[in-house]
């Protein structure tokens, strides 16, 4: 099979998890179609033409509409800034090409709609980057609801804890710019937690919630990449413009209640990505800072030895395992992408709609928006609304 030409616009926190996922795909998973990094896509063409070298990219565009027009290149891969998601993603589906956006999907759930609608229109592939969902942990616990062994599930709660900003000096990054960010904890880290809330329970009914931006301004930044940013205390200041945290209730469309938190203001945490879903034959417990375990729980032990129970997810018996090292040796946060990717790869393969789609970024941001509408307005917001 011909390798999936990759043309890529991004190349810092994003751009590296996902370019190392490319160049891992081939030599863990032999058996699926071979990503083939043929560009990689920045402004400044210092960074750009550095990016590339140590990367491993043939080659490098400072222009993301040449980039998307090559006719070398058959998947665009979108990790710039949320603000630049949609128009670039129209320009690809134009031009036929396959695409793999990060998340959010677009800034707004009308942008988003507009980008699934011609995607389908153009008959290409489409994924969006919802990469907690691949770690073999996750997959278990899916495994587990999927099978009935909880039993009904009655609450699904869970918390995404950071601490990045904690310092108000810290600079004002553009995560923190609505115009670019679209929303702060709510829509960068909360997305995940709706993600993975609509993979492992289902759809959510109704929410209702509150958020809060603790910091109201900040030092304008020198330089910022990833999560990480360079600035002084005594520069001029910009207005924070989106939330430091967001909390919400939810009641599932089958009937179970949730709770979510997301916050960047939870001091000692670093990546505390975490869930718990309750049900009436057992639990389970995650947290990505033990990505490797999942605590599980069931009724029906018997009673001198009930309790929780540490699974390490790295036998074969797990997904992706057989793919990586002997059992009990451990992998990452960089594997998810991987996973991500070889879903991508195997969907293309068999011609089908790689899984999470465009569709599921849609339904992310139907759940984000009820959420803000529901802060906004002070009551229960039915996601039945925002269809």
């Amino acid at each position: 099979m011909n390798p999936v030409r990759v043309g890529m616009v991004g190349y810092k926190f994003m751009g590296k998890a996902h370019s190392n996922a490319y160049r891992a795909l081939p030599m863990f998973f032999p058996d699926t179609l071979k990503p083939e990094m043929t560009a990689i896509c920045g402004r400044d063409p210092q960074g750009i033409e550095q990016a590339r070298a140590q990367f491993g990219w043939q080659s490098a565009e400072t222009d993301w509409r040449q980039l998307v027009q090559r006719d070398d290149i058959d998947l665009i891969d979108i990790n710039a800034p949320s603000d630049a998601h949609k128009e670039i993603a129209l320009a690809a589906a134009a031009a036929g090409k396959h695409i793999f956006c990060e998340k959010p999907l677009a800034l707004t759930l009308e942008d988003s709609r507009e980008m699934l609608e011609a995607a389908e229109k153009a008959g290409i592939k489409h994924m969006i980057g919802f990469n907690y969902r691949f770690a073999p942990a996750v997959q278990l616990a899916k495994k587990l609801v999927s099978e009935g062994r909880l039993g009904k599930i009655y609450h699904f709660r869970a918390q995404f804890l950071q601490d990045f900003v904690l310092d108000p000096d810290f600079p004002l990054v553009w995560r923190l710019q609505k115009e670019i960010a679209g929303s702060g904890s709510h829509g960068d880290l909360g997305a995940h937690l709706i993600d993975l809330a609509r993979f492992l329970v289902g759809e959510f009914g109704e929410v209702i919630g509150m958020s809060e931006t603790f910091i109201k301004e900040r030092p304008l930044p020198d330089s910022m990449t990833g999560l990480s940013a360079k600035g002084s205390k005594d520069a001029p200041r910009g207005p924070v413009t989106v939330d430091d945290a967001t909390l919400f209730l939810t009641r599932f469309a089958e009937g179970a209640l949730g709770s979510f938190e997301a916050t960047r203001f939870a001091a000692g945490h670093r990546c505390t990505n975490a869930f718990e879903i309750n049900g009436s034959k057992g639990s389970v417990k995650f947290d990505f800072e033990r990505v490797n375990e999942l605590q599980v729980y069931f009724t029906d032990d018997a009673e001198d030895v009930q309790g929780f129970r540490r699974v390490l997810a790295t036998d074969p018996a797990h997904a992706y395992m057989d793919a990586w090292w002997p059992p009990g040796h451990t992998i990452g946060y960089e594997h998810t992408f991987t996973h991500e990717v070889h879903e991508l790869m195997q969907a293309l393969a068999d011609d089908r709609q790689p899984v999470p789609n465009f569709v599921d970024g849609v339904k992310c941001q139907e759940v984000l928006e009820a959420v803000d509408r529901s802060i906004a307005e002070r009551r229960w917001v039915s996601l039945t609304e925002m269809q």
